[in-house]
């Protein structure tokens, strides 16, 4: 039987970058993301490059979506081998117009969804006795701002989230990593709104998302004797969390 892996939160960037790397190590691509009709570039991609893919429409926020999906994986391509939860969230808000909606919409997305992903990863794993289940983090995950309430207590949380399955699931065979990406990465977005940032790029100073998925490739294919649990990624000119 062929095996898979799993993006949700497959974007254009970081998650497109780590799907792309692990088809090319020959394992099925699929990936997700609410709208899956936005992922047929990226499964053509894929395609093109000699890989296989398959594309998700699915809600990460709802649990019978995520089991289905994982279900589908199972039933109808591969053994899922490798779980990457991508999704983003962030958002910035004084705390005074940081509305209920907002607070619970951030910790469903970058939190909750990231629960619901881990556990149902975990579930077709553990028969098995193996298998790398990888929590995107951020500078937000070990470090508040002013301004980024919603999005660093949901960040905090998956990130204890991660910690606490790493500690459940790594005695019985299955690798749960945090990596804590920590920088501007090589996006649409840096380049359109922050121009002065994106100007790094030249001098290596923002992050690439083909490397952050070689990260990724390099944990999934860690030894078990040598299990990183988590690493942060920042480009060479970046202070540390932010911090001076």
């Amino acid at each position: 039987m062929a095996q898979a892996m799993l993006v949700v939160g497959a974007g254009d960037a970081t998650g497109a970058a780590v799907a792309r790397r692990f088809a090319r190590e020959g394992l099925v691509a699929c990936v997700a993301r609410r709208n899956g009709d936005k992922l047929a570039p990226l499964v053509e991609a894929i395609r093109a490059e000699g890989g296989k893919a398959r594309a998700f429409g699915c809600d990460a926020r709802q649990e019978d979506q995520v089991a289905a999906m994982v279900d589908t994986i199972e039933r109808e391509i591969g053994t899922l081998e490798a779980v990457v939860f991508n999704v983003g969230a962030n958002v910035r808000f004084p705390i005074l117009e940081t509305t209920a909606r907002v607070y619970r919409k951030v910790w469903e997305m970058a939190a909750y969804a990231g629960f619901l992903t881990g556990r149902e990863a975990a579930r077709v794993m553990l028969p098995r006795g193996r298998g790398t289940i990888i929590f995107t983090g951020a500078t937000a995950s070990v470090r508040g701002r002013a301004g980024f309430a919603a999005f660093s207590g949901a960040k905090h949380a998956l990130r204890a989230l991660a910690e606490s399955m790493a500690r459940e699931l790594g005695p019985q065979g299955i690798h749960v990593a945090h990596p804590i990406i920590d920088g501007a990465i090589d996006t649409a977005f840096i380049r359109d709104n922050f121009p002065e940032r994106y100007a790094l790029k030249d001098q290596d100073g923002i992050l690439n998302p083909a490397h952050i998925a070689d990260a990724y490739w390099h944990l999934h294919t860690q030894p078990r004797d040598c299990w990183t649990f988590e690493l942060d990624l920042r480009p060479w000119s970046e202070s540390v969390y932010g911090v001076k």
